[in-house]
């Protein structure tokens, strides 16, 4: 898991869209039409990112397609601090 955060948040271009994503998850879940509005990011662009990290076990949707929902996994808070190191060393 430790790898696939330093690439999600440090490695690749979309690291700082996708913590604000997850920032804002941590506050409630959202679905993403309300993350591209809280983020002023275009819908794909969270889409792809929700993709992302839903593909690395970081958010998992929840609710059916329409509107649904999105919240973070039990297997992202096990590794919290890790994030946060991360993000300490990046910035």
């Amino acid at each position: 898991m430790e790898k696939a955060l330093w690439y999600l948040f440090a490695g690749s271009r979309g690291g700082t869209n996708r913590v604000r994503i997850v920032r804002e998850l941590d506050d409630r879940p959202r679905n993403a039409n309300e993350l591209a509005k809280l983020l002023d990011v275009d819908y794909n662009t969270v889409t792809h990112h929700l993709d992302m990290l839903e593909d690395h076990d970081v958010v998992e949707p929840g609710g059916s397609d329409y509107g649904q929902l999105y919240f973070i996994t039990d297997r992202f808070e096990r590794h919290r601090e890790t994030f946060e190191r991360i993000l300490e060393e990046v910035n």
